[in-house]
């Protein structure tokens, strides 16, 4: 393939939840492990999320210092900072997390030590770009105004060897993927918990078109948990 085998790797409730109040819960918290332990199963060479998801579980909403980057003119040229075994893909069309360093920092070793690429369009400022730079992180150009997902697959797996990638939310990016037809395996972790709020939806944006699976393999899970597991 001239891009990465792709896995929609998420936890839902039985609404299709995958943000809300039911991950709070005694029994999302116990299926949150399940989830990243399957995460981890996968040995997958990089996940991927969009920004909110990325600010919500690793940069904690800072904004980048971008003061010490201004007037700064930058080609808008993918920019390989390292390679490396393990990648953080980052869906940041204009350039908006707060990234501390090139690596991801967190307690779960299915996450701890990857790489950063920021995927970006040619709408993000300079600043940001040097920004970048100056902490040691990858990024690459997709699209204008907006992420073309088949270019930034391809170059995922040209410019960084990428071969398996776990796209974990959010809604919206989910979306991209599936309209795209872009995503070869499902993996979900069933939640038995309906959740009445506002919580993003598995696919946030409705879809052209439609798409069939058909089913690997199922499995019970803890506290009435399942995993549901398809491919296209």
């Amino acid at each position: 393939m001239s891009r990465p085998y792709t896995v929609l790797h998420m936890l839902i409730s039985l609404d299709g939840k995958i943000t809300g109040d039911f991950l709070s819960t005694k029994v999302g918290a116990a299926l949150c492990e399940e989830y990243y332990r399957i995460h981890r199963a996968y040995k997958a060479d990089a996940f991927l999320c969009g920004r909110v998801t990325m600010e919500g579980s690793f940069t904690g909403g800072a904004e980048p210092p971008l003061e010490a980057f201004q007037g700064l003119c930058i080609k808008r040229e993918d920019h390989v900072a390292r390679k490396s075994a393990f990648y953080a893909v980052a869906v940041d069309p204009h350039g908006r997390l707060g990234w501390r360093d090139s690596e991801i920092h967190d307690e779960d070793p299915g996450y701890d030590g990857a790489h950063i690429i920021e995927v970006l369009t040619e709408a993000v400022g300079d600043a940001y770009l040097a920004f970048l730079q100056s902490r040691g992180i990858s990024y690459i150009f997709c699209g204008k105004e907006r992420v073309d997902v088949s270019l930034m697959q391809q170059k995922l797996h040209t410019l960084f060897g990428i071969k398996c990638l776990l796209v974990e939310g959010g809604g919206m990016t989910d979306s991209l993927f599936l309209e795209k037809g872009e995503i070869d395996e499902c993996s979900l972790v069933l939640a038995p918990l309906v959740d009445g709020g506002e919580g993003i939806e598995l696919f946030a944006k409705k879809q052209r078109g439609s798409a069939s699976f058909t089913t690997l393999k199922t499995a019970k899970l803890p506290h009435a948990g399942l995993w549901l597991n398809y491919k296209r």
